[in-house]
Protein backbone atom coordinates (compact mmCIF):
# COMPACT_ATOMS: atom_id res chain seq x y z
CA UNK A 1 0.00 0.00 0.00
CA UNK A 2 2.89 2.44 0.80
CA UNK A 3 4.80 1.52 -2.28
CA UNK A 4 2.17 1.40 -4.13
CA UNK A 5 3.49 -2.07 -5.74
CA UNK A 6 0.74 -4.68 -4.84
CA UNK A 7 2.36 -7.19 -7.45
CA UNK A 8 2.36 -9.41 -4.71
CA UNK A 9 -1.26 -9.86 -4.26
CA UNK A 10 -1.19 -11.99 -7.56
CA UNK A 11 1.07 -15.10 -5.74
CA UNK A 12 -1.53 -15.30 -3.77
CA UNK A 13 -5.11 -17.41 -4.40
CA UNK A 14 -7.85 -16.08 -5.88
CA UNK A 15 -9.93 -16.56 -2.39
CA UNK A 16 -6.97 -15.19 -0.60
CA UNK A 17 -6.59 -12.53 -2.42
CA UNK A 18 -9.74 -11.50 -2.10
CA UNK A 19 -9.37 -11.88 1.40
CA UNK A 20 -6.08 -9.69 1.67
CA UNK A 21 -7.37 -7.14 -0.43
CA UNK A 22 -10.74 -6.87 1.80
CA UNK A 23 -7.97 -6.31 4.52
CA UNK A 24 -6.25 -3.95 2.70
CA UNK A 25 -9.05 -1.93 2.19
CA UNK A 26 -10.34 -1.72 5.51
CA UNK A 27 -7.19 -0.35 6.67
CA UNK A 28 -6.90 2.09 3.70
CA UNK A 29 -9.82 3.36 4.78
CA UNK A 30 -8.52 3.71 8.87
CA UNK A 31 -5.54 5.56 7.74
CA UNK A 32 -7.32 7.95 5.47
CA UNK A 33 -5.48 6.95 2.08
CA UNK A 34 -8.92 4.80 0.53
CA UNK A 35 -8.52 7.05 -3.08
CA UNK A 36 -4.41 6.21 -3.08
CA UNK A 37 -5.76 2.76 -2.40
CA UNK A 38 -8.29 2.48 -5.42
CA UNK A 39 -5.99 3.57 -7.45
CA UNK A 40 -3.39 1.32 -6.67
CA UNK A 41 -6.14 -1.87 -8.22
CA UNK A 42 -6.74 -0.21 -10.64
CA UNK A 43 -3.58 0.44 -11.89
CA UNK A 44 -3.22 -3.01 -11.46
CA UNK A 45 -6.08 -4.14 -13.10
CA UNK A 46 -6.61 -6.39 -9.87
CA UNK A 47 -10.28 -7.26 -9.56
CA UNK A 48 -12.29 -8.71 -6.66
CA UNK A 49 -13.82 -11.55 -8.28
CA UNK A 50 -12.47 -14.17 -11.34
CA UNK A 51 -15.73 -15.54 -12.60
CA UNK A 52 -15.36 -18.44 -10.61
CA UNK A 53 -19.19 -18.79 -10.10
CA UNK A 54 -19.90 -19.58 -13.58
CA UNK A 55 -17.28 -22.43 -13.44
CA UNK A 56 -19.11 -23.79 -10.19
CA UNK A 57 -22.64 -23.85 -11.91
CA UNK A 58 -21.02 -25.78 -14.42
CA UNK A 59 -20.01 -28.01 -11.72
CA UNK A 60 -22.87 -27.96 -9.86
CA UNK A 61 -25.06 -28.62 -13.17
CA UNK A 62 -22.66 -31.96 -14.62
CA UNK A 63 -22.70 -33.33 -11.19
CA UNK A 64 -19.23 -33.60 -10.79
CA UNK A 65 -18.17 -35.32 -7.93
CA UNK A 66 -21.50 -37.51 -7.52
CA UNK A 67 -23.94 -37.29 -5.14
CA UNK A 68 -23.58 -35.19 -2.21
CA UNK A 69 -26.38 -37.67 -0.46
CA UNK A 70 -24.58 -40.68 -1.46
CA UNK A 71 -21.74 -39.09 0.11
CA UNK A 72 -23.26 -38.43 3.43
CA UNK A 73 -24.32 -41.83 3.54
CA UNK A 74 -21.00 -43.71 2.44
CA UNK A 75 -19.64 -41.52 5.26
CA UNK A 76 -22.30 -42.60 7.77
CA UNK A 77 -21.18 -46.22 6.34
CA UNK A 78 -17.60 -46.32 7.25
CA UNK A 79 -17.49 -44.13 10.08
CA UNK A 80 -20.53 -45.20 12.07
CA UNK A 81 -19.13 -42.87 14.69
CA UNK A 82 -19.99 -39.61 12.86
CA UNK A 83 -23.22 -40.71 11.80
CA UNK A 84 -25.31 -38.42 14.08
CA UNK A 85 -22.91 -35.59 13.16
CA UNK A 86 -23.60 -36.32 9.24
CA UNK A 87 -27.05 -35.75 10.01
CA UNK A 88 -27.04 -32.65 12.03
CA UNK A 89 -24.77 -31.68 9.56
CA UNK A 90 -27.43 -32.11 6.81
CA UNK A 91 -30.26 -31.63 8.75
CA UNK A 92 -29.22 -27.84 9.64
CA UNK A 93 -27.90 -26.44 7.20
CA UNK A 94 -24.84 -24.80 8.87
CA UNK A 95 -21.14 -24.25 7.86
CA UNK A 96 -18.55 -26.91 8.88
CA UNK A 97 -17.41 -24.87 11.95
CA UNK A 98 -20.67 -23.85 13.11
CA UNK A 99 -22.01 -27.53 13.08
CA UNK A 100 -18.89 -28.45 15.18
CA UNK A 101 -19.40 -25.93 17.55
CA UNK A 102 -23.26 -26.38 17.67
CA UNK A 103 -22.56 -29.95 18.16
CA UNK A 104 -20.17 -30.01 20.79
CA UNK A 105 -22.12 -27.56 22.65
CA UNK A 106 -25.27 -29.44 22.58
CA UNK A 107 -23.29 -32.27 24.10
CA UNK A 108 -21.49 -30.07 26.86
CA UNK A 109 -24.77 -28.65 27.65
CA UNK A 110 -26.63 -31.59 28.43
CA UNK A 111 -23.93 -32.87 30.10
CA UNK A 112 -24.38 -29.87 32.38
CA UNK A 113 -28.09 -29.78 32.66
CA UNK A 114 -27.93 -26.77 30.83
CA UNK A 115 -29.33 -27.39 27.64
CA UNK A 116 -32.31 -24.77 27.98
CA UNK A 117 -29.73 -22.14 27.72
CA UNK A 118 -28.98 -23.28 23.97
CA UNK A 119 -32.35 -25.06 22.88
CA UNK A 120 -35.79 -23.84 22.82
CA UNK A 121 -37.55 -26.69 23.60
CA UNK A 122 -41.24 -24.86 22.86
CA UNK A 123 -39.40 -23.46 19.18
CA UNK A 124 -37.74 -27.03 19.08
CA UNK A 125 -35.01 -24.37 18.13
CA UNK A 126 -30.94 -24.09 18.26
CA UNK A 127 -30.87 -20.24 19.56
CA UNK A 128 -27.20 -19.66 18.38
CA UNK A 129 -27.57 -16.54 18.48
CA UNK A 130 -27.12 -16.81 22.58
CA UNK A 131 -23.61 -17.63 22.32
CA UNK A 132 -22.42 -14.70 19.74
CA UNK A 133 -18.66 -15.43 20.67
CA UNK A 134 -18.94 -19.06 18.73
CA UNK A 135 -21.72 -17.90 16.04
CA UNK A 136 -22.02 -14.40 15.41
CA UNK A 137 -18.79 -13.60 13.78
CA UNK A 138 -17.61 -10.29 12.02
CA UNK A 139 -18.48 -12.42 8.49
CA UNK A 140 -19.99 -15.12 9.06
CA UNK A 141 -22.98 -15.86 11.47
CA UNK A 142 -26.01 -18.29 12.31
CA UNK A 143 -29.03 -17.49 14.52
CA UNK A 144 -31.37 -20.51 14.51
CA UNK A 145 -31.62 -24.00 13.14
CA UNK A 146 -34.66 -25.72 13.42
CA UNK A 147 -33.90 -29.45 14.88
CA UNK A 148 -36.56 -32.00 16.71
CA UNK A 149 -36.46 -32.62 19.81
CA UNK A 150 -35.68 -36.37 19.80
CA UNK A 151 -32.83 -35.37 17.73
CA UNK A 152 -31.37 -33.41 19.93
CA UNK A 153 -31.80 -35.83 22.84
CA UNK A 154 -29.50 -37.86 20.59
CA UNK A 155 -26.89 -35.85 19.79
CA UNK A 156 -26.61 -35.33 23.71
CA UNK A 157 -25.82 -39.06 24.00
CA UNK A 158 -22.59 -38.79 21.72
CA UNK A 159 -18.86 -38.11 22.40
CA UNK A 160 -18.13 -34.29 21.11
CA UNK A 161 -15.79 -33.64 18.00
CA UNK A 162 -13.35 -31.18 16.40
CA UNK A 163 -12.68 -30.43 12.92
CA UNK A 164 -9.33 -31.59 12.40
CA UNK A 165 -10.31 -35.17 13.85
CA UNK A 166 -13.53 -35.10 11.65
CA UNK A 167 -11.43 -34.13 8.26
CA UNK A 168 -8.64 -36.29 9.19
CA UNK A 169 -11.15 -39.78 9.67
CA UNK A 170 -12.72 -38.81 6.22
CA UNK A 171 -9.74 -37.78 4.59
CA UNK A 172 -6.53 -39.51 5.79
CA UNK A 173 -7.93 -43.27 7.21
CA UNK A 174 -11.22 -43.36 4.66
CA UNK A 175 -9.56 -41.51 1.82
CA UNK A 176 -12.54 -39.79 0.63
CA UNK A 177 -13.24 -35.89 -0.39
CA UNK A 178 -14.03 -33.70 2.50
CA UNK A 179 -17.60 -32.41 0.69
CA UNK A 180 -18.95 -30.69 3.87
CA UNK A 181 -19.44 -27.27 2.30
CA UNK A 182 -21.35 -29.20 -0.74
CA UNK A 183 -23.94 -30.18 2.24
CA UNK A 184 -24.70 -26.51 2.90
CA UNK A 185 -25.09 -25.86 -0.59
CA UNK A 186 -27.57 -29.04 -0.95
CA UNK A 187 -29.29 -27.98 1.88
CA UNK A 188 -30.37 -24.58 0.61
CA UNK A 189 -31.55 -25.40 -2.96
CA UNK A 190 -33.53 -29.07 -1.14
CA UNK A 191 -35.22 -26.19 1.43
CA UNK A 192 -36.45 -24.22 -2.20
CA UNK A 193 -39.51 -26.13 -2.02
CA UNK A 194 -40.17 -25.47 1.16
CA UNK A 195 -38.71 -21.69 1.62
CA UNK A 196 -38.26 -18.53 0.13
CA UNK A 197 -34.96 -17.85 -0.66
CA UNK A 198 -35.34 -14.89 2.50
CA UNK A 199 -35.87 -17.80 4.69
CA UNK A 200 -32.98 -20.00 3.66
CA UNK A 201 -30.66 -17.00 3.72
CA UNK A 202 -31.69 -16.10 7.78
CA UNK A 203 -31.55 -19.82 8.25
CA UNK A 204 -27.97 -20.09 6.70
CA UNK A 205 -26.97 -16.24 8.26
CA UNK A 206 -27.07 -14.30 5.34
CA UNK A 207 -28.00 -10.91 6.41
CA UNK A 208 -26.00 -8.40 4.55
CA UNK A 209 -27.51 -9.77 0.85
CA UNK A 210 -29.58 -7.06 0.58
CA UNK A 211 -31.02 -4.31 2.34
CA UNK A 212 -34.25 -6.40 2.51
CA UNK A 213 -32.34 -8.86 4.61
CA UNK A 214 -30.57 -5.99 6.59
CA UNK A 215 -33.40 -3.65 7.43
CA UNK A 216 -37.19 -5.59 6.85
CA UNK A 217 -37.03 -9.40 7.35
CA UNK A 218 -39.03 -9.96 10.58
CA UNK A 219 -38.52 -14.49 10.77
CA UNK A 220 -40.84 -13.51 14.08
CA UNK A 221 -43.52 -12.53 12.23
CA UNK A 222 -43.53 -16.05 9.96
CA UNK A 223 -45.85 -17.96 11.97
CA UNK A 224 -45.65 -21.11 9.89
CA UNK A 225 -41.56 -21.05 9.67
CA UNK A 226 -40.57 -23.97 11.69
CA UNK A 227 -43.61 -26.30 10.35
CA UNK A 228 -42.30 -25.80 6.78
CA UNK A 229 -38.62 -26.49 7.74
CA UNK A 230 -39.58 -29.61 9.35
CA UNK A 231 -41.46 -31.02 6.56
CA UNK A 232 -38.46 -30.84 4.05
CA UNK A 233 -36.64 -32.14 7.03
CA UNK A 234 -38.90 -35.12 7.15
CA UNK A 235 -38.68 -35.28 3.20
CA UNK A 236 -34.84 -35.14 3.94
CA UNK A 237 -34.37 -37.70 6.48
CA UNK A 238 -36.10 -40.07 4.25
CA UNK A 239 -33.26 -39.94 1.70
CA UNK A 240 -30.47 -40.57 4.29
Amino acid sequence: MFTGDASILFGLSSSLRRVAMAALSNLAKFLGVYLWWRRIIENHGLKWGDGRSERFIISRMTNEGGSVLEWIKRVKRELPELSVFMDFLAFSGLRFKEAVNSYNLVIDLTEKRGLNKYYNVEKESLEHYRFERLFIRRCKKAFVSFISREFIKEIGKQKKLTQYQINNWVRRDKRLRARFCDVREYWATFMLRWLNRAEIDFLQGRIGVSTFMKYYFNPTLITDLKERVFKGLAELMKQL
